[in-house]
C-alpha cells in the first residue's frame, strides 16, 4: 500500500510539473505539401509590423516547434512556404495544434487557448455568410443574363439581408466576446466602419478587465474615441501643424480665417481629384471675403512630388501640409479619418460648425455663411 502511495505522488509530482513548465508546444498537420517545405511563423509587434519568429520544416506531413512561453497574449500567423495566404492564430502559453491544407489554406485552423477557440468560430460563421454571397451573386448575375427583373429584385434583397446578418453577428460576437484580444480587435473593425456607435464601444471598453483595459488595442481604441469627440460638430478643431511643400511647418492656428476649411485628401484619390475642381471654384468665389483653406495630403512617403503636382495640376491655390505617411498621418488620427475626401469647416475660433460638404453643399454652405 505504501507503494502505491509513493508512485501516486510521484506521478503527481511529474504532472504539476509538467504544467508549470515554461514552454509551450506547436504540432502542426500538414496536407498536400511535400517534405522540406517551410512554415514561417509570424509575430506582429505593438507597431503592427510583422517579423519572422521562427521557420519550421514540414516532415512526413507534419512540423513542430517548442517556445518559451511570454506576458501577454500575442497574435501571430503562419505562412507556408511562397504562398500569400496567412493562418492567423493567438499565443497563450497553451499547446497548440495546427492544421494546414494547401488546397483550402482558408480551411486551415489552429486550436489550443479561448482566443483561438474564438476566432475559429468567427471564421466559421464568416465563411458560411461569404459561401451564401457568393451564390447569391451568382444567381444574381444569371438573372441578369436571362433579363428577369423579379429575380433580380428578390436577389438584391437577399444579398442585403446576408450584410445585415453579418453585421448583427459581428456586433452580438462582440458584445459577448469584447473581453478578449480578437473581440478588440473586431470591436475596433466595427466602430472604424461606423457599424457600432461611440456610446455602445464606449460601454464595453469600461467593462473590459484590468489586464485588457491597458492593452494597446484598447488604449488606442480609446484614443479613436476621444479623436472622434472632438471632431465632431459643436467640437474645438484640434490643433496641429505639420510641413508645407517648402519644408516649413505650419499649424492650423496660423491659417484661420473667418471661416476655415480642413480638406483631408491625397494625389492617389480619384474622388478627392474629382472634388478639386469644385472647391476650387468655391475658393475663388469665397476667398476675399474670408475663406481659406488647408489641405493634409495623405500621400505616401517618397512620393512628395506627385503630390507636389497634383496641388499644380489641380489648381489648388491654398494652403498645403503632409507628414507623407498615407493612413498613419498622425492629422488623420486626431481627426477620426477613415476615409477621404473628408473636409471639416471651421469658424474664425476654430470651432467645428459642419463637416463632409462636398460638390453643390459645399458652396451653398459657404455662400449662406459669406454672401
Amino acid at each position: 500500500m505504501r507503494r502505491v502511495f509513493t508512485l501516486l505522488i510521484t506521478l503527481l509530482l511529474i504532472s504539476c510539473d509538467q504544467n508549470d513548465s515554461d514552454s509551450y508546444s506547436i504540432e502542426g498537420n500538414a496536407f498536400g505539401y511535400e517534405d522540406g517545405t517551410p512554415v514561417y511563423l509570424f509575430e506582429i509587434d505593438n507597431n503592427n509590423n510583422s517579423n519572422i519568429m521562427d521557420t519550421l520544416v514540414i516532415k512526413r506531413g507534419k512540423f513542430t516547434g517548442s517556445y518559451l512561453k511570454i506576458d501577454d497574449t500575442s497574435l501571430h500567423f503562419f505562412r507556408v512556404g511562397d504562398s500569400k495566404g496567412n493562418i492567423l492564430f493567438f499565443i497563450e502559453n497553451e499547446d497548440l495544434k495546427v492544421t494546414i491544407y494547401k488546397d483550402s489554406l482558408g480551411s486551415s485552423f489552429v486550436t489550443g487557448g479561448l482566443q483561438n477557440e474564438l476566432y475559429t468560430e468567427y471564421q466559421s460563421k464568416i465563411a458560411q455568410l461569404a459561401r451564401k454571397r457568393i451564390e447569391t451573386t451568382d444567381a444574381y448575375r444569371t438573372a441578369q443574363r436571362e433579363q428577369d427583373g423579379i429575380l433580380i429584385a428578390e436577389l438584391r434583397k437577399e444579398n442585403i439581408a446576408i450584410s445585415a446578418e453579418e453585421t448583427a453577428y459581428k456586433r452580438k460576437f462582440v458584445r459577448e466576446n469584447s473581453n478578449s484580444i480578437f473581440g478588440l480587435m473586431l470591436l475596433s473593425e466595427l466602430f472604424s466602419k461606423q457599424e457600432m456607435t461611440s456610446s455602445e464601444v464606449t460601454a464595453l471598453i469600461n467593462g473590459l478587465g484590468p489586464k485588457l483595459a491597458t492593452h494597446k488595442l484598447a488604449t488606442e481604441l480609446k484614443t479613436s474615441l476621444d479623436a472622434k469627440k472632438m471632431s465632431e460638430i459643436g467640437g474645438t478643431a484640434p490643433q496641429f501643424s505639420a510641413p508645407t511643400p517648402t519644408g516649413e511647418m505650419l499649424s492650423l492656428q496660423d491659417v484661420l480665417g473667418k471661416y476655415t476649411i480642413i480638406d483631408f485628401w491625397a494625389s492617389w484619390c480619384r474622388p478627392c481629384r474629382k472634388e478639386n475642381p469644385n472647391v476650387v471654384n468655391v475658393y475663388n468665389k469665397y476667398h476675399d471675403k474670408g475663406l481659406n483653406i488647408i489641405s493634409v495630403s495623405l500621400d505616401k512617403a517618397g512620393q512628395k512630388e506627385r503630390w507636389l503636382k497634383a496641388i499644380k495640376d489641380d489648381k489648388m491655390d491654398w494652403y498645403h501640409v503632409s507628414n507623407l505617411r498615407f493612413w498613419q498621418d498622425p492629422i488623420a488620427r486626431q481627426y477620426n479619418v477613415r476615409s477621404i475626401p473628408a473636409t471639416f469647416l471651421l469658424d474664425d475660433k476654430g470651432n467645428i460648425i459642419d463637416k463632409d460638404l462636398r460638390g453643390p453643399a459645399l458652396g451653398a454652405k459657404i455662400g449662406s455663411l459669406l454672401d
